[in-house]
């Protein structure tokens, strides 16, 4: 970094990216702002320069040892690398400059007098996490599963046991327990359950999303909001607003000749039987004579995998619904939390994949909803929106959430087959 540079950071301020400190700190202090910046985009500590932003300069000779032997190595954990630098002023003043990086193994915390403190980045100031805020964070770093998370209040009678049934007997091909004692023990080694140490156990969020009833009822965050507009924005008057409810999979039986066909609908297909009227049209030619064909507005293979990568990769630490809105020009999904594992949506281009929910992603692959590779976004979504509307998927990632915006075919109402302008 040079000086002209150095002095323009200065002059913009601190942000959420940017603290000012004086070099007489302790190391805590400095190990607050270091956790807090890993914990959330990064960012840049200037040490040498006051809170108003005047350069008061260091004067530690060993500072770079220090930041990196006795902050970095000694009070911040678990490790992170930063980048030191010194920049030199023309007046022989000096300011130290330590970039982090956000960090891949959330939370970082401060180690000091027997504590563990994490700290997040709230605008220009670093302060303690709140307990949702450390579960986002945990989540988000691997070390917890939301979807083991206990649901009070929940117990076995709440699941489908019909569901589970067809789950363990046709799907896995394997026993189907005999009675409710069985049955707990199976569902507590599947996550379905989670024990207690005096009492019954209660139901998982991953035994209530794929199983239970009414998800709904035990989990206000399941299920998903779904809305239609008429207009490119969102108003009032809406053609469709509902929120939806039900088991993630679907219930599938055999015929006497052992066809297998879906007995009941899951939420998945609760979703398209619901959408199909506002993500399609009908031609306006008959085919033979008798009936119109449907011409769907996106395409149905890139809808699904965006609802699918929303209901199996949500955070369910975040207490917000799956919404799923289209308007004239654009459908939208919402899933709420942000990109797990240091994820970004260039690595999800590419190809990378991290699960979240791991227990409800191998359900649906049980299922046939989701493929072994989980390559859906680079797979399914780019290319076939790309090609069957002429534009591109936009995805919009941020601490809240991850939207997916898919493009409309948009079509003259009188005549579906000649496309609109944009």
């Amino acid at each position: 970094m040079t000086p002209e540079e150095l002095m323009q950071l200065i002059r913009q301020g601190e942000n959420s990216g940017v603290e000012f400190k004086r070099d007489a700190l302790r190391p805590e202090q400095l190990a607050r702002e270091v956790v807090a910046f890993a914990n959330f985009q990064g960012g840049r500590l200037l040490i040498g320069v006051e809170d108003d932003g005047a350069v008061s300069g260091i004067q530690r000779p060993d500072l770079e040892h220090w930041v990196m032997d006795t902050v970095f190595g000694r009070t911040v954990h678990p490790q992170l690398l930063p980048y030191y630098e010194e920049v030199h002023l023309d007046d022989g003043r000096r300011v130290a400059v330590v970039t982090v990086l956000p960090g891949t193994a959330k939370p970082y915390v401060v180690r000091h007098h027997q504590r563990e403190d994490i700290y997040v980045r709230v605008g220009s100031t670093s302060r303690l996490a709140t307990r949702e805020q450390q579960a986002a964070l945990f989540a988000s770093g691997g070390l917890l599963h939301a979807e083991l998370l206990p649901v009070s209040g929940s117990a076995l009678a709440d699941l489908d046991r019909i569901r589970l049934t067809d789950y363990l007997g046709r799907v896995l091909a394997d026993e189907v327990p005999p009675d409710a004692s069985a049955w707990m023990e199976r569902l507590c080694g599947l996550g379905f359950l989670a024990e207690r140490p005096a009492d019954a156990p209660v139901c998982t969020i991953a035994g209530v999303v794929l199983f239970a009833h009414r998800p709904r009822r035990l989990l206000r965050q399941a299920g998903l909001r779904w809305m239609a507009f008429a207009g490119d924005d969102m108003d009032y008057q809406s053609l469709d607003d509902a929120v939806l409810d039900g088991p993630l999979v679907g219930l599938w039986s055999r015929s006497g000749s052992g066809q297998v066909f879906r007995a009941q609908a899951g939420l998945i297909e609760q979703f398209f039987e619901r959408t199909q009227p506002f993500l399609s049209e009908e031609t306006a030619e008959l085919v033979d004579a008798l009936r119109r064909e449907r011409q769907w507005l996106y395409p149905p293979e890139a809808v699904r995998e965006c609802l699918l990568n929303a209901l199996a990769h949500r955070d369910w630490t975040r207490p917000a619904e799956i919404e799923v809105v289209r308007y004239r020009n654009r459908l939208t999904v919402t899933s709420p939390g942000p990109l797990q594992n240091a994820m970004t949506v260039a690595k999800m281009l590419a190809g990378q994949r991290s699960a979240r929910n791991p227990i409800i992603v191998e359900v649906l692959r049980d299922y046939g909803y989701v493929d072994a590779r989980g390559m859906g976004v680079r797979r399914k979504i780019v290319p076939l929106t790309r090609e069957y509307t002429g534009s591109d998927a936009v995805f919009e990632a941020t601490e809240d959430f991850l939207r997916t915006t898919l493009p409309a075919k948009l079509t003259d109402r009188k005549n579906p087959s000649a496309a609109l302008p944009p």
